[in-house]
């Protein structure tokens, strides 16, 4: 099973939960990444997330699937938000289950990291004394 979705509202994890839930899985890996309140000494007032939704879709579906292929995982849910973030808002979350714990911590990490390196998803962060675009990969 794959759940793949980009929203302008807010993420919830027990909708991701439910979607990931199989008897035949003993593990879900989850990240969860949130707006921290500030970077590189400066205090974010917000993050604004635009996406090339169609493109966005696409390339994170091709990342669901190649976590399965190269994991044997069973379930990938990725649900990324859009629009205005405060800190301590969600920004993804990402969950994987299968049989095994190792597989799904492995998938969920590569999953997160080819999101932030592939993904047409455009962050800008507000500052008290400005703001920048920055590049969402790491």
């Amino acid at each position: 099973m794959t759940d793949i979705q980009i929203k302008d509202e807010i993420l919830d994890i027990g909708t991701c939960l439910k979607l990931a839930h199989d008897e035949s899985c003993g593990g879900i890996a989850t990240f969860i990444g949130t707006v921290r309140n500030q970077t590189k000494e400066k205090k974010v007032l917000r993050l604004e997330f635009e996406a090339y939704k169609g493109m966005a879709v696409k390339e994170m579906m091709k990342i669901a699937e190649e976590v399965q292929s190269k994991f044997s995982v069973k379930n990938v849910v990725i649900h990324h938000r859009t629009g205005t973030l405060l800190p301590g808002d969600i920004a993804v979350i990402i969950l994987v289950s299968d049989g095994h714990r190792d597989s799904v911590f492995d998938a969920c990490k590569y999953a997160i990291d080819t999101l932030k390196k592939t993904v047409t998803i455009w962050k800008k962060e507000i500052f008290e004394d400005g703001e920048e675009w920055v590049s969402a990969h790491p």
